[in-house]
């Protein structure tokens, strides 16, 4: 039988099967039916930074202010006091899920500024995380912040909150920077143990009846996983930090090109909200099977095999890959 240990953030998985933060973690009876169908580590769904911060009447007059001269405007922002559990709800709900399993339980902090973030970090980690992601979402719109000052808002706030505990702290961010290396070096001196690509931007549409903004969640599709291999094969090898691909993972073989681009765990959550959390077993078991197969002893002896580690100049590599790519479309077009 195939060896599936992976090790992320120091711990040893018995599987790189984890499941990202979602709205399924927010019932204890799942998180058991994630680990009993093969989950490795669980992360846990955000407490965002405006759950931490609604106390503070600075936040909301940002929000709201002008407002009420645009009736359509005063649904741009949800309710933070109704969403999930509230902080204190969210520790005591991470201190039952710790107790309810026996693999590792993920807290996760979803914002963009310091604020009570340093102060929930070590109340997190008081309450058994095992290891904290930091969920950064952030998209800037003040033409006056250039590139270099979004990544130091990025690192510093990192910085800040590894250095206030003594857990693992992995970071998730999104892909619109004009240099991802960049940015994962950063992190990477920073002491962050992880780096989590992607977060995915969630865009709302527009209700031109109602005029309003109305959430519009679309699940991960497979082919989103494509650029997080393209990153991942591209860092692997230059960052200490552990990587974990998220979004577009569905499948054993999704897991397994996630290994071999380099990653140390995959995430998933959409493929289980589409079949349930019980499909993490059907993965597994695709796992194993492709691996004896193919004659694979581990996951370890996998990982970063199709990576760019091996390349001097990654950038030639993926410009190589480019133009094979275009030469291969116009054979096929010229045969039309």
């Amino acid at each position: 039988m195939s060896d599936l240990t992976t090790t992320y953030l120091g711990m040893k998985l018995k599987n790189p099967l984890v499941v990202s933060a979602s709205p399924l973690t927010e019932k204890l009876d799942n998180i058991r039916r994630m680990e009993d169908a093969g989950a490795s580590a669980i992360v846990m769904h955000s407490l965002f930074e405006e759950q931490i911060n609604r106390e503070s009447e600075t936040l909301d007059d940002n929000l709201w202010q002008g407002t009420e001269s645009f009736a359509e405007s005063l649904t741009y922002f949800p309710d933070m006091t109704k969403y999930n559990l509230g902080p204190e709800g969210y520790l005591e709900h991470l201190r039952k899920a710790k107790a309810a399993v026996s693999i590792p339980v993920i807290a996760s902090l979803n914002g963009v500024s310091t604020g009570g973030w340093i102060e929930y970090a070590k109340k997190m980690e008081q309450a058994g995380a095992d290891a904290l992601e930091l969920n950064i979402f952030f998209i800037p719109t003040d033409a006056e912040m250039s590139g270099e000052e979004v990544e130091r808002i990025y690192v510093e706030l990192a910085t800040n909150v590894r250095a206030s505990v003594s857990i693992p702290v992995a970071v998730k961010f999104g892909l619109y920077f004009s240099s991802i290396a960049h940015l994962a070096r950063k992190m990477d001196q920073a002491g962050v143990a992880g780096l989590v690509m992607f977060n995915r931007f969630y865009q709302p549409d527009f209700d031109l009846d109602n005029l309003e903004v109305v959430p519009h969640l679309i699940l991960s599709s497979p082919y989103e996983l494509l650029l997080r291999l393209h990153w991942v094969a591209i860092l692997c090898g230059h960052v200490k930090a552990d990587m974990a691909v998220t979004g577009g993972v569905h499948s054993a073989l999704d897991v397994l090109k996630a290994m071999m681009a380099g990653a140390r765990v995959a995430m998933m959550t959409s493929a289980l909200l589409r079949n349930g959390i019980e499909h993490l077993t059907l993965v597994r078991a695709d796992l194993e099977s492709w691996m004896e197969e193919h004659e694979y002893e581990s996951i370890r002896q996998m990982q970063g095999s199709m990576s760019q580690r091996s390349v001097a100049e990654p950038a030639a590599f993926v410009r190589a890959n480019y133009m094979k790519m275009l030469s291969a479309h116009s054979h096929r077009s010229s045969r039309v």
